[in-house]
């Protein structure tokens, strides 16, 4: 007999008390015979982690037990959907795995030759963009990953990936054969190319300036600021200090005013959802951290929303803990309006209805 369970509490998304039952892997609003009382006073549909790697580390792909561990980690987390933002490793056996988080693949990352990260990316001049998103869109869920900017050792600072004419070309080539593009960006120029040119998500954006952000408002174009892998430009500015003084001092002024260009965006209409970047070099398992990060910044119940029901109506996943929708849920003993730091402690964790944290 599959897991059947019974509980009352308050929906963190409205404040309103619910009662549901859960059979079968899904969600009932009518009683279930036999189900098992759970000790939980606040609940949220399963945690959303938008930004993060699967199969990666600092070095590249990693063999698939340790591609499990990560997606462990963020289950136990409680992220029980992820949206990958580009990996080297083959992934999709995970999504056959009733066990490990929901996970939304967007292929590998795609770069110039020397302009990323070693190992990571699928890596392609502009004369074969076009080619290169359309083999990314095959392998992935309906989103590719574009690198936008990078250091330029020859400019010895960020600087655009793409002739704008071809990363144009690009999306409309993904948006054709029905993909949503994502884009990594620090810097100025390359964020306001990018979005011109009809990309559907930042990542990071912290060159956002305001013409910018007012077209992402317009658009509705997604932002994952990712705020605790921007809180490491700082010690990326003191690695390169020496060699491109130029580059460590454009970072640490990205750092410096990240906050307000963050809350501009917000302030303007701009949707936020919230992403880790864990992967590559932080740990998987910490989407509390990264909300209650935005939580200082959107206050609490918008940081929640971004992390829980309101990324999951945006990835198009059930986000009301309606009858017949996946038992994918996470449970608290404190209100996360209140005490978000509560998000690390959560005392019950169902995927699709099993329990996995006591």
């Amino acid at each position: 007999m599959s897991e059947r369970w019974h509980l009352r509490a308050i929906l963190v998304a409205t404040g309103e008390p619910v009662e549901l039952w859960v059979a079968d892997g899904v969600i009932r609003r009518e009683p279930v015979r036999e189900a098992v009382d759970l000790d939980v006073a606040w609940v949220l549909p399963g945690l959303v982690d938008a930004h993060c790697h699967i199969g990666l580390d600092a070095h590249g792909a990693v063999p698939d037990d340790e591609a499990e561990r990560q997606a462990v980690a963020d289950r136990d987390g409680g992220a029980l959907l992820l949206r990958d933002a580009g990996s080297p490793a083959d992934t999709r056996w995970m999504q056959h795995r009733h066990d490990l988080p929901e996970l939304i693949r967007a292929g590998r990352h795609i770069a110039r030759p020397k302009r990323y990260i070693r190992n990571y990316a699928a890596e392609v001049e502009p004369a074969e963009l076009v080619a290169e998103v359309e083999r990314q869109v095959a392998s992935g869920d309906g989103w590719i990953k574009l690198v936008g900017d990078w250091i330029d050792r020859d400019l010895g600072d960020l600087a655009p990936l793409w002739p704008v004419e071809t990363v144009r070309a690009a999306i409309d080539r993904a948006h054709e054969l029905g993909a949503r593009v994502t884009v990594h960006t620090f810097d100025e120029q390359a964020v306001a190319e990018l979005v011109e040119a009809g990309v559907d998500g930042v990542e990071h954006g912290t060159g956002l300036l305001p013409s910018t952000i007012a077209l992402m408002a317009q658009r509705q174009v997604a932002l994952v600021p990712t705020m605790l892998q921007v809180d490491t430009f700082p010690s990326i500015a003191a690695s390169g200090e020496a060699k491109y003084p130029r580059y460590a001092a454009h970072m640490r002024a990205l750092y410096a005013r990240r906050t307000s260009t963050w809350r501009a965006a917000y302030e303007a209409g701009v949707p936020v959802y919230a992403g880790t970047d864990a992967g590559g070099h932080l740990p998987h398992g910490i989407i509390g951290a990264e909300i209650a990060a935005m939580a200082q910044i959107f206050g609490a119940s918008y940081a929640l929303g971004a992390g829980s029901w309101r990324a999951r109506a945006w990835l198009g996943r059930p986000y009301e803990l309606a009858d017949g929708d996946p038992a994918d849920l996470v449970g608290y003993a404190r209100d996360p309006r209140v005490d978000v730091s509560i998000l690390n402690q959560p005392t019950v964790v169902l995927r699709n209805g099993t329990r996995y944290r006591i």
